[in-house]
């Protein structure tokens, strides 16, 4: 259950980052469950790239875990404006 919740909050505070660093327009879907699972799915995407192309291993720290998401969740939202434009 705490793996859970540490995966919503760090889900949450990367799709915060995110949006600050690429920030959208007021048509763009915005809110707590959009936000984390922004964070989420970037998270799922770095770990993917790091862990089964690069087969990169990481110590699961922290603050690189919210770093990586975030990176993570800036390419989505790069990835999905040039999509949905």
């Amino acid at each position: 259950m705490l793996h859970w919740i540490g995966l919503i909050v760090i889900g949450f505070v990367a799709g915060i980052l995110a949006k600050a660093i690429v920030p959208g327009d007021k048509k763009e879907p915005t809110g707590f469950v959009y936000t984390t699972l922004l964070g989420i799915g970037g998270s799922v995407l770095v770990g993917f790239v790091c862990h089964d192309i690069l087969h990169w291993t990481t110590g699961g720290h922290l603050i690189g875990t919210i770093v990586g998401a975030t990176i993570g969740a800036c390419v989505l939202i790069l990835a999905f404006r040039k999509i949905w434009s």
